[in-house]
C-alpha cells in the first residue's frame, strides 16, 4: 500500500512540473511575441506582473475570452487577439504564467 501511494505522488507530482513546461512551450508559441518575462518591452504586459496581479483561473478565463474581459482586468480597450488554444494547451500556459511569481498580490491580507 505504502509504494502505491508513494507512485501515486510522484507521478501527480511529474505531471505537474510537465504541465508547467508545457506552458513555458504554449507560452513561446503563442505569446512571446507580445508579452516577456522577467522584463523587457513589448506590447502587452509582463507575465510577472500579470502572474502577480491575477489568480490562475482569472489568467485562464483572459487568454480564452478577452473580449469579454479586458474590462475586469482594468483595461479601456481590448488589444489581445483570440488565441485558438484546446483546454489542456490553455491549462497549461495558465499553470505556466501563474508559476512565474510565488508571492502573489492578491494574497496579502490588508
Amino acid at each position: 500500500m505504502r509504494k502505491i501511494i508513494i507512485l501515486m505522488v510522484f507521478l501527480i507530482g511529474t505531471d505537474l512540473i510537465a504541465d508547467v513546461e508545457l506552458g513555458e512551450e504554449v507560452y513561446k508559441i503563442n505569446c512571446a511575441i507580445c508579452h516577456t518575462v522577467n522584463g523587457g518591452s513589448a506590447i502587452g504586459p509582463d507575465f510577472n506582473i500579470v502572474s502577480y496581479k491575477r489568480r490562475k483561473n482569472k489568467i485562464r478565463d483572459y487568454i480564452d475570452n478577452p473580449a469579454n474581459m479586458y474590462k475586469e482586468f482594468g483595461y479601456s480597450a481590448n488589444a489581445m487577439p483570440k488565441i485558438v488554444l484546446d483546454k489542456k494547451e490553455l491549462n497549461d500556459v495558465a499553470d505556466y504564467i501563474s508559476s512565474l511569481q510565488p508571492f502573489k498580490k492578491w494574497m496579502i491580507k490588508k
